[in-house]
């Protein structure tokens, strides 16, 4: 099955399950649940974290899904939210173990660059998302986390220094964090 294919099944099954259809959010947890593990996995290597933690995570996350799932807005896209109470729940479970995980912004970059199998929809939300920016900043995400270049090229894209480039990348990487995080 595809990912759009995933995703829209996914997303039928939810939007059944709010509705109280039972079986439908049971065949949506057993088809999320390894998935889930997957990221998890990947997500706790990422993080210099145990792979032992990625059940508990799992777990966490599942529990998560189960009380929030009236939460998600059916009109946007499944993965993106599973990703981020992923997130969430990897960050939550480092910090109640007292870990202090510091990642170059270099790695944040990597993380954000899209995969070149992107679907049309991801597409048209990222654009969606860096029109939410002004210039230089939306230039910069574009540059980096999008197309892939190096702070070096895209300073020299955007007249400016590398080092105004990497605050302006920072900056912008908030700015969009705080603005979907509340959505």
């Amino acid at each position: 099955m595809s990912e759009g294919a995933r995703e829209e099944q996914w997303s039928a099954w939810m939007r059944a399950a709010v509705r109280g259809d039972a079986q439908a959010y049971h065949r949506f947890l057993t088809s999320v649940t390894p998935h889930l593990r997957v990221m998890a996995r990947r997500r706790c290597a990422q993080f210099g974290a145990p792979a032992s933690e990625a059940e508990d995570v799992v777990q966490e996350v599942l529990l998560s899904i189960h009380l929030k799932r009236a939460t998600w807005d059916p009109s946007r896209p499944i993965a993106p939210w599973i990703s981020t109470i992923i997130r969430n729940k990897l960050i939550d479970s480092l910090r109640r173990r007292g870990r202090h995980v510091d990642v170059p912004l270099e790695d944040v970059v990597a993380v954000l660059q899209i995969d070149e199998q992107v679907e049309t929809q991801e597409r048209l939300d990222v654009d969606r998302i860096l029109k939410t920016l002004k210039e230089p900043q939306r230039t910069i995400v574009q540059a980096i986390s999008v197309e892939g270049n190096s702070v070096r090229e895209t300073a020299g894209r955007v007249n400016m220094s590398e080092g105004a480039v990497r605050v302006a990348l920072h900056r912008a990487l908030k700015a969009l964090s705080l603005t979907y995080r509340s959505q």
